[in-house]
């Protein structure tokens, strides 16, 4: 039987992207199928992958994004109940892999923004470690890659701070924001400076006739 008690959740993710320990309240419970007042774990969104970790104790299977809730799918919801307090876990390692994956990507994607002002990125997938973006584009990405290459290492060796926070707090729209390079609509995980990210390699992948991918790998990740 269904319980619930109506709370959206709070992205504690997003004021702390390091925490990885959480005590929540449970808001609702449907089946497998879980609410809690407040969160650290990540669900897919922006073609990042969900976090992983546990609820109480239980593995989550699944989380996904309903309005202004995330709903967490976890290994045997009949041991939850509204109103119980548990602990949240995440996997830190896949957490951390997975912000500099995603920040690696934003940093290129705004490089090549700037050096394209006309390519259209059509898709995107951030994975612990590596990410992949596709563009609509009828040169050859292989042509700037050196050059982008370069601006990126010089991004990462600057160490520069990356701002986050809200743009609309009431509609949960945020940004990042480096200082004199750009300011970015995103509501994924962000890191606190560009020097965690790391040593990166990038390489074009064929995507046929107009179509270009990029893929990014972390060395050290």
């Amino acid at each position: 039987m269904a319980q619930e008690k109506s709370c959206f959740t709070r992205k504690v993710f997003w004021q702390n992207p390091y925490l990885t320990e959480l005590k929540v309240i449970i808001t609702s419970v449907n089946g497998n199928d879980i609410t809690v007042d407040k969160t650290i774990f990540y669900a897919f969104s922006g073609g990042q992958e969900s976090d992983e970790g546990t609820i109480g104790g239980k593995h989550v299977i699944e989380a996904k994004k309903e309005d202004g809730n995330i709903i967490y799918t976890v290994e045997n919801g009949k041991y939850f109940h509204v109103g119980d307090e548990v602990i949240m876990n995440i996997d830190w390692s896949r957490r951390y892999k997975l912000m500099k994956s995603h920040f690696a990507a934003e940093i290129i994607l705004e490089l090549i923004y700037k050096r394209i002002p006309t390519i259209k990125k059509t898709g995107a997938h951030i994975s612990p470690g590596k990410s992949r973006m596709s563009f609509e584009y009828d040169g050859n990405l292989a042509d700037i890659l050196p050059e982008i290459t370069k601006s990126t290492n010089e991004i990462i060796n600057s160490n520069s701070v990356i701002k986050s926070d809200f743009s609309d707090e009431k509609n949960e729209r945020r940004y990042w924001e480096i200082a004199n390079f750009a300011k970015v609509p995103c509501c994924g995980t962000h890191l606190k400076s560009t020097g965690e990210i790391g040593l990166l390699e990038i390489k074009r992948k064929t995507g046929g006739k107009g179509k270009e991918k990029i893929e990014i790998c972390l060395k050290n990740s």
